[in-house]
């Protein structure tokens, strides 16, 4: 545009408006010198410098420096920023959801350091985004003067969103004591699809309504709820983020919950949350009534690896307050539920239960799940756990829970996970458990009662479980002897190795030895 505006000048200053030559001759040359002229001026105009006397013609824009607008894609936000503001680091807004709007096609936007008192949400329509703090600043999404409304609602939502991240961000605060409102650190559902949570910390929030008993209040940290029938959400990553110190209430630290298809949480350090570490659910109310119990409604294709999860403790939590006593219930690692799931290579210590493979759902299972070479220490009741809680006795609490069925348990190591020392065992076999296997893993029960592998009561009578297809395991009770050790199957318990192998016939290439 710039060469075109001298040419047409040029052209309309020097071209006559008549030709009084009659001679076609003379006419040639004239317009020969014409042309010459006007290409003398394109030059001069061309290399004339603009200055202050030199201006644009009468009404044309004059250029100003750029500034932060659509085509621009990092943008700065910072406490006492303006919205209206350019958004670079001179001039940065106020709101991160004011950048995200300035951002229809994608980009960064920066938090500088400081304490941010804003939720924000990323919704449908927002894609190839990344939230992250400027530089190695420090920026705090801090909700303690935030209250949370009815239902859930998280200082970060991200809402069907394509391709995005949120990264290194602090959320805190966000806190509630009505017992019908949800508070969440970090929440993704929709259509929601490669999403990256990576390096947060979140951390001291939660639900703090102490009504005994009651499982309707929860909140989560870090939380995934795949509610779109049509749509899982897929290529989801939480990778690198520490989530402590929460009040939970009924509900989990970090959990991928319903139609989330293809999904990993790896090496994050979860700790000091009065319930579930991590949790992996189906066949909650997640999807409509219609889908509910289909494979759609269940967390599956996921990785739970190389994280640290440890005081995971539900005592002092109000949910789990019964018959006057509490729960003791809260599982480092849970698969509730799900399916096609790979636990591997976790540091799961002093928690309530270790790791658990299980399903409540009386109609659901927790299937081809892999547990492998995983370091569970330090439970309070017990290791790992496998199958339904209860039958539908009273003696379990009434109620009929779903089963666990085609998971294998390999390669890991248990010790001294009865710390209550109430006669538990380091790995527990429950209800409707069938075709699973436990193979070459270290079990080293240290309570008083010397139990390795425990059973429940009418467990052979479910009409569903088998045997645990155990073998080619190293087992050993300090101070217990190889005669003291306690086995159980099918609801029976036997005391001494070498008679539990031969009652059952179970453990054929196992042995009994200090690892």
């Amino acid at each position: 545009m710039y060469h075109d505006r001298p040419r047409r000048l040029a052209v309309s200053e020097s071209a006559p408006a008549t030709d009084p030559l009659p001679s076609s001759g003379l006419t040639a040359v004239l317009v020969a010198l014409v042309v010459l002229l006007a290409t003398a001026l394109v030059a001069a105009l061309t290399l004339l410098p603009l200055g202050r006397a030199q201006a644009a013609p009468t009404g044309a824009a004059v250029p100003r420096p750029a500034a932060a607008g659509p085509a621009t894609r990092t943008l700065v936000v910072a406490p006492g920023g303006d919205d209206a503001a350019s958004g670079t680091v001179a001039h940065p807004l106020a709101t991160v959801a004011a950048a995200v709007r300035r951002l229809p096609d994608g980009g960064t936007v920066l938090l500088r350091g400081g304490r941010y008192a804003q939720r924000f949400t990323l919704g449908h329509r927002v894609h190839d985004l990344t939230v992250r703090p400027y530089r190695h600043e420090h920026p705090v999404l801090d909700g303690s003067s935030l209250t949370p409304p009815t239902g859930r609602s998280a200082m970060i939502t991200v809402d069907g969103s394509t391709r995005v991240t949120i990264r290194g961000l602090d959320v805190t605060g966000y806190r509630t004591t009505a017992i019908d409102a949800m508070p969440i650190g970090i929440y993704v559902h929709g259509a929601a699809t490669s999403v990256r949570l990576a390096g947060n910390h979140v951390h001291h929030l939660g639900n703090d309504n102490r009504t005994l008993g009651s499982f309707d209040l929860n909140a989560h940290g870090i939380a995934v709820y795949g509610d779109s029938v049509a749509h899982p959400i897929r290529d989801l990553m939480i990778t690198g983020n520490e989530v402590d110190h929460l009040k939970l209430g009924a509900s989990e630290s970090v959990v991928v919950n319903g139609n989330v298809d293809g999904w990993s949480i790896t090496g994050n350090h979860i700790h000091d949350n009065n319930n579930i570490g991590i949790d992996a659910i189906g066949y909650e109310p997640t999807l409509p009534a219609k889908y509910r119990y289909t494979d759609r409604n269940r967390a599956r294709n996921g990785l739970i690896a190389d994280n640290t999860v440890r005081d995971i403790v539900s005592k002092g939590n109000p949910s789990y307050w019964e018959d006057g006593s509490w729960c003791n219930c809260a599982d480092g690692i849970y698969v509730d539920g799900g399916t096609k799931i790979t636990i591997r290579h976790n540091t799961v210590r002093d928690n309530d239960i270790g790791i658990e493979v299980a399903a409540e759902n009386p109609r659901g299972s927790a299937d081809h799940v892999l547990v492998e070479r995983n370091t569970i220490t330090g439970s309070g009741y017990v290791g790992l756990a496998t199958g339904g809680y209860c039958n539908g006795s009273e003696a379990c609490g009434g109620v009929k829970t779903g089963r666990s069925h085609d998971n294998r348990f390999t390669h890991n190591t248990l010790r001294g996970n009865n710390r209550f020392d109430d006669g538990s065992p380091e790995v527990l076999v429950q209800y409707y458990a069938y075709r699973n296997s436990f193979d070459h893993n270290t079990v080293w029960a240290t309570d008083a009662a010397h139990a390795v592998i425990g059973t429940v009561p009418g467990a052979g009578r479910d009409g569903l479980s088998t045997r645990l297809r155990s073998d080619h395991n190293t087992f050993w009770a300090g101070p217990g002897t190889r005669a003291t050790a306690t086995f159980g199957s099918l609801g029976r318990t036997v005391t001494g190795f070498d008679r539990y192998r031969a009652v059952t016939g179970l453990d054929r290439h196992s042995r009994f030895a200090h690892p």
